[in-house]
């Protein structure tokens, strides 16, 4: 967009802050209350498969990787895993924003955000894979937010040429994941993934990041991840812009509207 087009937007539409609504220099920007609300998750004390802090964890060189509670119950299949913010307050909002309110220009502002989180996983990976919608669901939104965050992620690391939207498909349509706990999740993606035929030849060897909105009990990253493997991925990491927090899960909840419905169901 030229800048007189961006100007004559921002007359007529003036930019706000998408999570307080309140007025800002320019579009995609958050307002100091939004940033003071958002709960990153940075630093080391943190759990290597999701990125989830780890209370009265002590990191030495060589030490093994750090799991939180749920992550070493469950181990994931997946190498390992970060996340830029919780999905709770500004987190949830940005989220369903471009999720929900069609706010594609907010796919740059995460992407920085899930760079800043783990900056070596996106230079390291060899492709850069979002996790697929199936077919009516891309239909009924009329994009991908994963293809969008992973897009943007790979522009944020200087890599472009890494994402690889079409690497890995959806095989069949899932109901919601909403209102579902964490067998049930896993149940209802089983085998709901697959690589596609051009992107098989890119996987035998490689190092792949797969990227999605929301992490709540792992159970679609774990099918994806499993499908990349089972295709020949020597390894995948997993980077989300928003982990749902543990007193949210599992994430059982009574669905009152459209969005919510919707928000971690993938």
């Amino acid at each position: 967009m030229t800048t007189t087009l961006a100007a004559i937007r921002d007359a007529l539409y003036p930019p706000r802050c998408p999570v307080t609504g309140a007025p800002t220099d320019r579009l995609s920007v958050l307002a100091p209350e939004a940033w003071a609300s958002l709960v990153l998750l940075r630093g080391p004390a943190r759990c290597d498969a999701c990125g989830r802090a780890v209370p009265g964890l002590r990191r030495r060189v060589g030490d093994p990787p750090a799991l939180c509670e749920p992550c070493h119950a469950q181990p994931r299949p997946w190498t390992r895993g970060a996340a830029a913010f919780e999905y709770a307050g500004a987190g949830r909002k940005l989220v369903l924003a471009l999720k929900h309110a069609d706010r594609l220009d907010l796919a740059p502002m995460l992407a920085r955000l899930m760079h800043g989180a783990a900056p070596e996983l996106v230079a390291q990976a060899d492709a850069i894979v979002p996790v697929p919608l199936a077919w009516g669901r891309m239909v009924a939104r009329r994009f991908n937010q994963s293809a969008e965050l992973a897009r943007a992620l790979a522009r944020a690391g200087g890599r472009p040429r890494a994402c690889a939207p079409r690497l890995l498909a959806r095989t069949r349509a899932t109901p919601t994941q909403d209102g579902r706990d964490r067998d049930a999740r896993r149940a209802n993606v089983a085998g709901a993934f697959a690589a596609t035929r051009p992107g098989r030849a890119r996987l035998p060897g490689a190092r792949v990041l797969l990227v999605d909105d929301v992490m709540t009990t792992g159970a679609t990253l774990e099918a994806a991840t499993l499908a990349l493997i089972g295709a020949g991925a020597a390894r995948v990491d997993v980077l989300v812009a928003a982990l749902v927090p543990f007193g949210s899960l599992p994430y059982v909840v009574p669905v009152t509207d459209h969005a919510a419905a919707e928000e971690t169901g993938q």
